[in-house]
């Protein structure tokens, strides 16, 4: 079973992963690799195009947005667009080799906390049985 801690951990180790810090005690380092994707991003000659991202839930629309800040991008989405689409203009290289992958982890480690807690607090406070409703033949 996964603890709020241990997920803080496993997303500063993807974080670490994806900015090139080595150890778990660099974190001083890890700072600073953010700031160098930063620079890294504002130096980049590759002019920045819009990405329009459609994200189902409200859980994973706040991680991407708040990656994209992390990075110093500003998410957004225009008038009259749903509330599952998030947009943002980005040089595509950073967001094929830094951002979405980076996201697509963070939020594999957030789905899985998401659902165990679900799980438990279901089992704990509700029934037993947690699984799905059984399928019968029509």
């Amino acid at each position: 079973m996964t603890t709020e801690q241990q997920l803080r951990a496993r997303l500063r180790k993807i974080s670490a992963l994806f900015e090139g810090a080595a150890t778990a005690g660099e974190r001083e380092a890890a700072a600073a690799a953010i700031g160098r994707v930063k620079q890294s991003l504002a130096a980049l000659t590759e002019p920045p195009v819009e990405f329009q991202v459609r994200l189902p839930d409200q859980w994973r629309r706040r991680l991407f947005a708040a990656l994209c800040r992390r990075y110093g991008l500003k998410p957004y989405r225009y008038k009259r667009q749903r509330h599952t689409t998030v947009v943002v203009r980005a040089p595509s290289s950073f967001v094929d080799r830094t951002l979405w992958p980076e996201y697509l982890q963070l939020k594999q480690a957030l789905d899985e906390y998401l659902n165990e807690a679900t799980e438990r607090i279901i089992r704990e406070e509700v029934d037993h049985d947690a699984g799905e409703a059984s399928e019968r033949a029509g």
